[in-house]
């Protein structure tokens, strides 16, 4: 079977390995365009993009599906698209080309995270399962009927991008399972049933930190805009990021924002929040490395006057 594979960022990558792999035909590569990245600032491909040209593919570049890019898919005669976090939506003139429609491999257990960060809102919201879905898609928002899931544990501890780094080859697989069925003839799409729920692109306010809120809220919050876009608040007027914190409910005589230092072989700097305390395991002050909780604290032992806005 021909497939037009589309996607971008790493997330993907498993997913077009997983279909060379089960022996299916890629006829091109949809992703979005090369875009500059570090301090130089120098023009980057996609490591979707970076991939299929290690294999050879045939690499077809749009921010959006313009004419042009109607045109290019059209020429590559698929008989399926499979999608998996292309970043752009699909018009409806190109939904029509392959004979099977677009397969989206899309993070959640449709309809539940509906929309851009579903993984990550997951997390924040302290689910205890999610999973994977492939969908037909279609115009609305993650609307179209299912083919198949496939459901994933959440641990404490889990952050959103070691959370999307499983779900990114366990999802894998069922897409692979689910063109195979399509090809076979074996495919079952069921409309989607339960309560709806929306998983929209997370900003940086959404990462800042509000104290005020209970310390396990917090946590959620930080683990679940892990790595991108990073949690943060402000200290001295400037921004302090908080790349992980373990729960304290021993200390509970902080306020919110206050941060008490212990230094010493047990170092270790905690903040009050609106219940319990949170101790900080990793942190980067601005203008500074990320670095353990505990080195920050060493630095700050004797200070009293540390409080996060």
């Amino acid at each position: 079977m021909r497939v037009l594979f589309a996607g971008t960022p790493a997330v993907a990558v498993p997913s077009l390995n997983a279909l060379l792999e089960a022996g299916f035909d890629i006829v091109a590569v949809l992703t979005r365009p090369d875009a500059p990245l570090g301090r130089k600032r120098t023009l980057t491909p996609s490591p979707v993009a970076a991939r299929a040209e290690e294999l050879g593919l045939p690499v077809i570049r749009a921010a959006k599906i313009d004419d042009d890019a109607v045109a290019a898919i059209r020429a590559a005669n698929p008989d399926v698209a499979a999608i998996v976090a292309y970043g752009g939506l699909i018009p409806e003139r190109a939904l029509t080309i392959p004979e099977h429609g677009w397969i989206n491999l899309h993070f959640s257990l449709l309809p539940a995270w509906r929309g851009a960060a579903p993984v990550q809102h997951a997390v924040i919201n302290g689910d205890d399962v999610t999973g994977a879905s492939t969908f037909l898609l279609e115009k609305g928002l993650d609307t179209g009927p299912v083919y198949g899931q496939l459901t994933e544990t959440l641990s404490p501890e889990d952050t959103s991008g070691a959370l999307l780094e499983r779900l990114s080859h366990s999802g894998a697989v069922l897409l692979a399972q689910t063109l195979s069925a399509i090809e076979t003839g074996a495919a079952h799409a069921v409309p989607q049933s339960g309560d709806v729920t929306l998983a929209p692109k997370l900003t940086i306010d959404d990462a800042r930190i509000d104290w005020q809120q209970p310390a396990l809220a917090i946590r959620r919050r930080i683990n679940g805009v892990t790595p991108e876009p990073g949690a943060w608040t402000t200290w001295d007027g400037a921004r302090f990021k908080i790349g992980a914190a373990v729960l304290r409910p021993d200390i509970t005589d902080l306020a919110p924002g206050q941060v008490r230092f212990t230094g010493g072989a047990q170092a270790a700097a905690v903040v009050g929040t609106g219940s319990s305390g949170l101790e900080l395991a990793q942190v980067q002050p601005a203008g500074k490395k990320m670095m353990p909780g505990a080195d920050w604290a060493r630095g700050l032992a004797n200070r009293e006057d540390v409080v996060f806005e």
